[in-house]
């Protein structure tokens, strides 16, 4: 399995994070299958983003 990286990056954790909780419960909303895990990376310059695997 790979990851899958949302596509932009964010400047504060919590930007992030609300991508994350949306992910979570748009797979919950609109039926998707869940993903198996979610996190919160950090960039090499110090940005955030989301990536998971389904």
């Amino acid at each position: 399995m790979k990851w899958i990286y949302w596509g932009k990056l964010y400047n504060t954790k919590f930007q992030a994070s609300c991508i994350l909780k949306r992910i979570e419960n748009d797979a919950w909303i609109y039926g998707y299958a869940d993903p198996q895990e979610i996190e919160i990376f950090r960039s090499r310059k110090g940005r955030y983003g989301v990536r998971f695997i389904t």
